[in-house]
């Protein structure tokens, strides 16, 4: 697979050749947090733009500004400076209510701790994006997407019965069951081993693939960046050159 390594001054352009209209864009993105009295910033000037069926990694050690990163691009935070605009509207422009519905129509999260619910079966965890969007009967579309992702036949466990990978298959279920746009994934085979997390991220690869899905995946591993279109490298809250 031909891969493109993103640079600050091209990452701002869509991949060339891509005629995918854009999902999520940043444009001079700038972060701030207050800590001991004086700014840090946890992202510097950064602009990216992410097409739809486009598949990026981001790649950094710990405290690069990845996650942060995340958190801007779902809308779960707000840029100091710059703007964050997914699907064409800017984040920091919509109220609480309007972001809550952005969140539920155009994003899915898919986490390193997978984030099920205990106390609700596989099928029921996988509804409940559908439930709070106030759809009545999800099952159908719940039970589909189990199957796309080979668990329709444990759809009646309770997570404690699943591996590791089976429950990451269930995350990646629960946020594709209301067809995001993008996925948002962060370090999502950061606790599983390496054959099961091969098998996880060549499942979001044929996601990309087939429903034109834009993911951004946030990671330490170069193993998991191999799998993309293109990688993102970040250092202390910039894209840099690797």
């Amino acid at each position: 697979m031909h891969k493109t390594v993103l640079a600050p001054a091209a990452v701002f352009s869509p991949i060339q050749g891509e005629q995918e209209p854009t999902l999520l864009w940043f444009q001079d993105v700038v972060k701030e947090y207050q800590g001991d009295g004086e700014a840090v910033h946890a992202l510097n000037e950064v602009s990216l733009r992410l097409q739809a069926g486009q598949f990026v990694t981001v790649v950094g050690r710990s405290g690069c500004g990845k996650s942060t990163l995340l958190n801007l691009a779902g809308a779960m935070d707000f840029p100091t400076r710059g703007h964050v605009r997914l699907d064409g509207v800017a984040t920091d422009s919509l109220n609480e209510a309007q972001l809550t519905s952005l969140r539920r129509e155009k994003v899915g999260f898919v986490f390193q701790s997978f984030q099920l619910l205990h106390t609700l079966s596989v099928v029921e965890n996988v509804e409940v994006p559908l439930l709070l969007a106030g759809q009545r009967n999800p099952r159908p579309k719940a039970m589909d997407r189990l199957a796309a992702v080979g668990l329709a036949d444990l759809s009646h466990r309770m997570p404690h019965q699943l591996s590791g990978g089976q429950m990451q298959r269930v995350a990646i279920a629960r946020a594709l069951v209301h067809a995001p746009r993008i996925v948002l994934a962060d370090e999502p085979t950061g606790n599983l081993d390496s054959a099961t997390g091969a098998s996880i991220l060549q499942l979001l690869r044929q996601i990309c693939d087939e429903q034109k899905t834009a993911i951004l995946m946030a990671t330490h591993s170069t193993e998991a960046a191999a799998v993309a279109d293109a990688v993102i490298h970040m250092r202390d809250g910039r894209i840099v050159h690797s």
